[in-house]
């Protein structure tokens, strides 16, 4: 597999990625709850659903909903829009586009967690998914938002602090026979933020406070949290350990 990954071939490891990602989207079991258009708060309360991981296909939050664009697979069934399913007997997930108005009633959910999506859809499409989820989240709810920091990346062109190497170091890690190692040149580190993965816009903390305002949050309340602190913990302890070098952490209060 490491031939074919050419990192300086964003179409080529975009198709790499996207195959990577079906291979996690089989389940051993499917289960169909519900087909209603929009999901209300009573429904997913009654299911013990209280808030969305969005990017989820399994969400490690024992009454979180997982949600992604992918949708996941058990023999010949498939997950279908709408539909809220119950995966493997323990987690629970719907299929959905974020460029698309969410399938949920108003303030149905007290919290929402997104790590490392915003960046894939185009700054107008996110200022509506954001105010989609701030429609969603019940009043006091918490919206954390996760996303690679630009100033970080910014920094460590630079500076030559050493973070490049880091972060090469653990992708290393991460990919393992998957891919060779990342190019060492400043140059590349700081254009595959913009140009792999599917990214469309990169974020510092002013331009998320902007997005936020857009979408009708208050710009003032944005608070920024170090990895896995915040004010629910349950919610906090989502952050995945491999990403925490460079992102920037956020929260909102609806």
């Amino acid at each position: 597999m490491t031939a074919a990954w050419d990192w300086e071939d964003p179409a080529a490891l975009q198709a790499r990625t996207d195959e990577f990602m079906q291979d996690r989207t089989a389940v051993d079991t499917l289960e169909l709850v519900a087909d209603t258009p929009l999901l209300g708060r009573d429904q997913l309360a009654g299911l013990g659903i209280t808030g969305i991981e969005f990017a989820a296909l399994k969400t490690a939050h024992p009454a979180g909903l997982g949600t992604d664009l992918t949708g996941l697979s058990c023999g010949g069934t498939a997950t279908r829009r709408p539909g809220l399913y119950r995966v493997d007997g323990r987690s629970w997930f719907t299929e959905l586009d974020i460029r698309e108005p969410l399938p949920f009633e108003d303030a149905c959910v007290d919290w929402v967690y997104a790590e490392h999506l915003i960046e894939h859809v185009t700054m107008t499409e996110a200022v509506a998914w954001l105010a989609e989820v701030r429609r969603v989240l019940a009043p006091g709810g918490l919206l954390r938002l996760t996303t690679p920091d630009l100033r970080r990346y910014v920094e460590g062109y630079l500076h030559g602090d050493g973070f490049f190497a880091k972060h090469r170091g653990r992708m290393r890690k991460a990919l393992g026979t998957v891919a060779p190692p990342m190019p060492q040149r400043g140059a590349f580190m700081f254009n595959q933020l913009f140009y792999l993965y599917g990214h469309r816009w990169i974020y510092d903390l002013d331009e998320l406070t902007h997005a936020l305002a857009q979408a009708g949050f208050d710009p003032d309340a944005v608070r920024v949290c170090g990895f896995r602190t915040g004010r629910r913990p349950d919610v906090a302890d989502l952050d995945q350990m491999i990403r925490n070098d460079e992102t920037i952490y956020i929260e909102i209060d609806r």
